[in-house]
C-alpha cells in the first residue's frame, strides 16, 4: 500500500527501515504537499492576536535592532506572513526543479521541512523579543515565560521559586499592560504568589538565563526544542517520507509556530515526550524512561504518558530485572529535578504545582467546566469546580480501560494512541480549557502512527529473507 502511494522511502519498492538516503517521487512531493499545506494554514493567523501592550517609547538597540526598525518599531505580521509567502514561493521553485528526478535525497528533504519551519517560527519569534529588548522585560512577552525566567534567575541567586513573592518582581507589571503598577493587580492576579510549574522549567531557564541578552530569552529555548521535535520524529524507524511529513506537522503546526512567539512552554516537554515513544520502538528502553521523566519535569501532562510507556516494554517482552532498571532511570531523573525543592519547602511545592496549579485558575475555554457555566450548573467562573470528582467518575476509568486494552492487543502503537485519548479528555475535564492544549493529544497521534508504521515496516525484511530461503530449498 505504500509503495502505492509513493511513501516508501526509497527509489523503488520495499519499505524504508530508516536506512534509506532517499525519498521516492511520490513521497517528494507528498511531503512538498504537507509543507505547502502548513504555510497555507498559518498564514491567515501569523502573528495575530497578541497582548494589546502600551510601552511608552520603544529603543531599538543591539543584535535585533534592524528587525525592530523594519516594523516600524511595533507588533507587526508583515514580514512574518511575507516570509511565509516567500518560503511558498521557494518549496515552488524546489519543486519546479525537481521534476525530472526519480527520487529526492534525504538531506535535502529534511532541510526543506527545517527551512518551511524557521520561516514560520523565526519573524515573528525575534521580533517579539527585539521589541521586548527595546522596551522593558514585562513587555512583549507572555506571563507564564516571564515567571519561568525570574524563577531561572532566583534559582541561579540560590533561591526557591515555589512559595515566592512576585508581586515585586516586575511581572506585576505585565499586567497593566502599560507597564504602571497596581495595587489591585497585586491583589487580583493569584499567579503572582505561586509558581505552578514543574522544577524543570526553572532549572532550564536558570541555565539558559547565562546566555546575553536578548539571546536569553526563555522563548528561544522553546524554539529550539520546537525544532528538536523534528528529530525526535525522524528517530522513529518508520519509512522515510512518512517521517519528515509527520515531523514537518509536528514543528510547523499553527499551535507550534504560535506558541514559540507567544511564549507558550509546552514544546520541551512534548518533543522529550515523543522522543521517548521513539527510542521504545529502538529498544533504548532506559534512555527513554530519562527522556519521558525529563518531559514530566517540564510539564506535568507528560505523567499521563507514563503508564503506557511502561506497557509498550511489557509487550516487547522487557526481561524484568531490565524493567526495574528501566523504573529506577525514570525514578531517578524525577527525583534529582524535584527532591531538592521538596526538601527546601514541600509545603509550598504541594500548594503551588497541585493545589494552587489544579483548583485556583479562572475557568476558561470549552471544556466541560465551561460548559457547566453556560448551562447555569456552575455560579461563577472564579468558583468551586469537583475537577477531582469528574476525573475520578470518567477519566480514570477511561484511563483504565486504555490500558487493558492496550495490555490485550499487545500492539506497540495503542500505547500512544491511548495516551492521546487519556489526554485529550482529561483537558476537557480540567477546569481550564486552552486552545492550544490540543497539541498534546496530536502529539500522541502522531506518535502513535510512527510507532505503526515502525513496527508495520519492520517484517518486510524478514518476509523478504523467508521467500528467499524457500526459493532455495525450492531450487
Amino acid at each position: 500500500m505504500l509503495e502505492r502511494l509513493g511513501l516508501d522511502g526509497r527509489g523503488g519498492s520495499g519499505r524504508d527501515t530508516g536506512s534509506s538516503d532517499s525519498i521516492s517521487r511520490g513521497g517528494f512531493w507528498g511531503l512538498l504537499g504537507v509543507l505547502l499545506g502548513l504555510l497555507a494554514i498559518n498564514l491567515p493567523e501569523l502573528g495575530s492576536d497578541p497582548w494589546p501592550f502600551r510601552p511608552g517609547s520603544v529603543d531599538p538597540q543591539g543584535l535585533l535592532a534592524p528587525l525592530v526598525r523594519a516594523a516600524g518599531e511595533e507588533w507587526d505580521v508583515g514580514i512574518a506572513r511575507a516570509t511565509c509567502l516567500l518560503a511558498a514561493l521557494a518549496l515552488a521553485l524546489v519543486g519546479g526543479a525537481s521534476l525530472g528526478r526519480r527520487d529526492f535525497p534525504a538531506p535535502g528533504a529534511a532541510a526543506l521541512v527545517l527551512g518551511v519551519a524557521l520561516a514560520l517560527l523565526l519573524p515573528s519569534t525575534l521580533l517579539q523579543i527585539g521589541l521586548r529588548d527595546a522596551t522593558a522585560p514585562w513587555f512583549h512577552t507572555n506571563d507564564s515565560v516571564y515567571q519561568i525566567e525570574i524563577a531561572g534567575d532566583l534559582l541561579q541567586d540560590g533561591e526557591n521559586p515555589y512559595g515566592h513573592d512576585y508581586r515585586s518582581s516586575g511581572m506585576e507589571r505585565f499586567y497593566t499592560r502599560d507597564g504602571s503598577v497596581s495595587e489591585r493587580v497585586r491583589e487580583r492576579e493569584v499567579s503572582l504568589e505561586h509558581y505552578a510549574y514543574f522544577p524543570g522549567t526553572a532549572i532550564t531557564s536558570s541555565v539558559w538565563r547565562l546566555l546575553p541578552s536578548p539571546l536569553d530569552d526563555y522563548r528561544l529555548f522553546v524554539l529550539a526544542l520546537t525544532l528538536a521535535g523534528l528529530a525526535a520524529a525522524m528517530a522513529f524507524p518508520a519509512p522515510l517520507s512518512w517521517r519528515l511529513a509527520l515531523g514537518a506537522v509536528v514543528v510547523a503546526n499553527p499551535i507550534a509556530v504560535r506558541s514559540a512567539w507567544f511564549g507558550q512552554n509546552d514544546a520541551p516537554s512534548l518533543t522529550l515526550m515523543l522522543l521517548a515513544f521513539a527510542l521504545v520502538t529502538r529498544d533504548r528502553y532506559r534512555w527513554a524512561a530519562a527522556s519521558l521523566a525529563a518531559a514530566v519535569l517540564l510539564k506535568q501532562f507528560a505523567v499521563v504518558a507514563s503508564p503506557f510507556v511502561a506497557l509498550m516494554l511489557l509487550s516487547r517482552g522487557v526481561a524484568r530485572d531490565e524493567l526495574k532498571r528501566v523504573a529506577a532511570v525514570f525514578a531517578g531523573v524525577v527525583a534529582v529535578g524535584i527532591l531538592p525543592f521538596l526538601i527546601a519547602d514541600p509545603v509550598a511545592f504541594y500548594e503551588d504545582t497541585v493545589k494552587f496549579g489544579a483548583g485556583t485558575y479562572k475557568i476558561v475555554g470549552y471544556g466541560l467546566s465551561g460548559i457547566l457555566i453556560r448551562a447555569g450548573i456552575l455560579e461563577d467562573r472564579d468558583g468551586s469546580y469537583p475537577f477531582a470528582l469528574i476525573a475520578v467518575l470518567t477519566w480514570l476509568p477511561l484511563t483504565v480501560w486504555l490500558l487493558l486494552a492496550q495490555h490485550r492487543l499487545r500492539q506497540a502503537w495503542v500505547g500512544p494512541a491511548g495516551f492521546a485519548i487519556s489526554m485529550l479528555v482529561l483537558l476537557f475535564i480540567g477546569r481550564t480549557f486552552n486552545n492550544y492544549y490540543l497539541v498534546w493529544p496530536m502529539t500522541g497521534a502522531i506518535a502513535a502512527a510512527l510507532v505503526w508504521l515502525a513496527s508495520d515496516a519492520a517484517p518486510e525484511p524478514r518476509q523478504g529473507a523467508i521467500r528467499a530461503r524457500e526459493e532455495a530449498t525450492a531450487g
